[in-house]
């Protein structure tokens, strides 16, 4: 029983956790675009949170004609994890 309130619990905080994550995604997508100084607080926060993750994929997926389509695939995959999180929340 505790247990299963325990994982329940879990799996909620880590489905709040990538909502989150998407959350600072579409702010780093968002903030690209009118070019800030990358030396302000927020920014430079951004890029070190978001950059890890962005990275690996952008050399799987370079841009398309100047079109950065790394935060939307990753987005979709945060997506997919959420998916998979609420099948196990709710499986049994």
């Amino acid at each position: 029983m505790i247990s299963e309130v325990f994982s329940r619990a879990f799996l909620q905080v880590i489905d709040l956790l990538l909502t989150i994550y998407i959350w600072i995604i579409v702010a780093r997508a968002l903030i690209s675009w009118v070019n800030p100084s990358p030396f302000h607080p927020l920014v430079r926060f951004l890029y070190k949170v978001t950059e890890p993750v962005l990275s690996p994929i952008r050399r799987i997926i370079p841009p398309i004609y100047g079109l950065d389509l790394s935060p939307v695939l990753v987005i979709f995959i945060i997506y997919f994890i959420k998916e998979l999180i609420f099948q196990l929340r709710f499986a049994s």
